[in-house]
């Protein structure tokens, strides 16, 4: 199950003490080193603090069902889905490395499979061989895909996505997008022109998405990129990759209290159809080690 060996570590801790001094000091050490980052942790272990300290608890075990309801608080789910009928953009975002193509290929196919016309888009013009790989996954999965030379301008490429989509009758545009990272600030104004070039083609607000991937094994990093690309174009969701026990998922916690991001999807192996819907009380249990 997801993040199985932090939740085991958060159970132990819960599990069979008395609440004192000691077991606060080493709560605290374990959320910082699961990637909640220590200006969360203190408010975290603080409003624990406080629930002992009302009800007069005295067994550690007692609060960790509390801390599940603090932190269910601070995250969320996205369950919305675009509709037939009517064309959305997805602008699928991250930095190199992260499983961005390949994510694409896996959102496409579930939407596919609930009835949607995909096309994918081959934004990320400038990374070497990544609309080739994004071409044979359209290849593999028989589905369209709208792309330009390698170096050619990514507006140019969502622009012609569009306008084919549009004249398809398509659902859905799946757009890849550059992730290098050398050169942020060249980076972030490419994304701020292929977010106005959607805009201008008349695409209803409610109908185009911005979702972050990152990987789950990257911890503070995580959070470092949502801020930057959040910045940069106003992000609608994360999707993560790599979820599974050897990551701690402190980072989501953290993006969603900082920023109330929700989580969209979660890819939990390399075939297509390994990803799936975020579930926050799964996530939780596993976390906190209550499913255990």
């Amino acid at each position: 199950m997801f993040f199985r060996k932090f939740g085991e570590k958060i159970k132990s801790l819960f599990g069979g003490r008395k609440i004192d001094e000691a077991f606060f000091e080493e709560l605290e050490d374990t959320l910082i080193e699961g990637d909640l980052g220590a200006k969360l942790t203190d408010e975290i272990v603080t409003e624990l603090r406080e629930i002992a300290k009302k009800e007069g608890l005295t067994e550690a075990s007692d609060l960790q069902s509390r801390m599940k309801e603090i932190l269910s608080g601070y995250i969320s789910g996205y369950d919305e889905d675009p509709g037939k009928g009517h064309l959305s953009v997805y602008m699928i975002l991250g930095v190199n490395g992260v499983g961005k193509t390949t994510t694409i290929a896996k959102m496409a196919r579930y939407f596919t499979q609930k009835g949607l016309s995909v096309v994918m888009a081959a934004g990320d013009t400038f990374r070497a061989a990544a609309v080739d790989q994004l071409d044979i996954h359209a290849e593999r999965l028989g589905m369209r895909i709208v792309k330009q030379q390698m170096g050619s301008d990514p507006g140019a490429v969502i622009f012609d996505a569009i306008t084919s989509a549009q004249a398809h009758g398509d659902d859905l545009i799946l757009a890849d997008t550059a992730g290098r990272m050398h050169n942020k600030e060249n980076l972030m104004k490419e994304l701020q022109k292929m977010d106005k070039v959607i805009r201008a083609k008349g695409i209803e607000e409610g109908r185009y998405k911005k979702f972050l991937v990152i990987d789950a094994t990257t911890g503070q990093n995580g959070v470092s990129q949502a801020m930057l690309f959040n910045q940069a174009v106003h992000l609608d969701g994360i999707i993560l990759t790599k979820y599974d026990s050897a990551a701690k998922g402190g980072a989501l916690i953290q993006i969603g209290r900082t920023m109330g991001l929700p989580v969209v999807f979660v890819c939990v192996g390399e075939r297509y159809e390994d990803i799936r819907r975020f579930d926050k009380d799964s996530f939780l249990d596993s976390l906190l080690g209550l499913d255990q």
